[in-house]
C-alpha cells in the first residue's frame, strides 16, 4: 500500500510533488501557510518547498511556489539520462570488484 497525505478540502493543492525535479533542485518535502493565520500574514498565505539544488551537498532552500521553475521535459529526460550512466558505471565497477573477489566466478 502506498503511503498517502492527506490534505484539507479547504487548501489549494500543491502544484510540485515530492522527489519532483524542479530547476532550483529536488523538493524533499513542503508546507503550507494558511490563509488568516500569523504566518500567512508575515509572509504570504500558500505552499512552501523543502529543495536540496545538490544532491551532493547539504544545502537546503526554502521557497514559495512561484519561485519554482518545472524542468522542461528535455532537461527532465538528460538528467535522469546521466543519472542512469552514473549508476550503470558504478555497478559495472561493484562487478568488477566482485570478480576480483570470487577469483572470477559468478552466479548471475
Amino acid at each position: 500500500m502506498q503511503p498517502a497525505i492527506s490534505i484539507p478540502q479547504h487548501w489549494g493543492y500543491p502544484r510540485f510533488n515530492l522527489e519532483q525535479r524542479t530547476q532550483q533542485g529536488l523538493i524533499l518535502g513542503f508546507y503550507y501557510y494558511p490563509p488568516g493565520t500569523e504566518l500567512a500574514e508575515q509572509f504570504d498565505d500558500g505552499w512552501r518547498y523543502v529543495l536540496m539544488p545538490n544532491k551532493n551537498s547539504d544545502e537546503i532552500s526554502y521557497l514559495q511556489e512561484n519561485q519554482i521553475q518545472p524542468l522542461s521535459p528535455q532537461e527532465l529526460f538528460t538528467q535522469i539520462t546521466a543519472e542512469i550512466e552514473f549508476y550503470q558505471r558504478q555497478i559495472s565497477i561493484l562487478q568488477q570488484q566482485l570478480a576480483v573477489v570470487t577469483g572470477g566466478s559468478s552466479n548471475g
